[in-house]
């Protein structure tokens, strides 16, 4: 039976996963509440990220740039131990963690830390929402129907 294939993974038959493209670092991408993220592979851990906001800019809603920038700047505090907040020079607010992973990991390792990175973004996404408002300017971040998938 050949090997399942998840995204730049080949599941082997016990579930451990392997890179597809030998020396890359192979990543899935899916969003969670219409925000980017991603779970990359090292060789010992599982690098989340998560495009959490974007700052407003002077042309959409001047008036909500500095309470944006001034919750930006206490959430490195408030955020759980190892995770980092980043402002990215295009004004988006990138939030990551890391998580280690066994050797070799498997398809249900990886999903679970994604799983986990994702239900603890929420308060992070509420506060941010709060202030920039959700991202992209719809309801949900995106338009309805492509929360699921996230092409690139």
């Amino acid at each position: 039976m050949p090997n399942l294939t998840l995204g730049p993974f080949a599941v082997e038959r016990d579930g451990t996963l392997q890179p597809r493209v030998p020396g890359l670092r192979p990543a899935m991408r899916f969003a969670w509440r219409g925000r980017r993220c991603e779970a990359a592979l090292t060789s010992e851990e599982v690098h989340l990220a998560a495009v959490a906001a974007r700052i407003p800019s002077t042309a959409e809603a001047r008036a909500d740039r500095p309470g944006a920038f001034e919750t930006i700047a206490t959430l490195p505090g408030s955020l759980p131990p190892g995770w980092r907040a980043r402002l990215l020079p295009d004004h988006r607010v990138m939030l990551e963690a890391a998580a280690p992973l066994p050797e070799p990991p498997t398809a249900v390792d990886l999903v679970a830390a994604m799983v986990r990175f994702a239900l603890a973004l929420d308060p992070y996404l509420d506060r941010l929402d709060s202030v920039c408002g959700t991202p992209w300017g719809t309801p949900g971040g995106v338009p309805s129907g492509t929360a699921k998938t996230w092409p690139g």
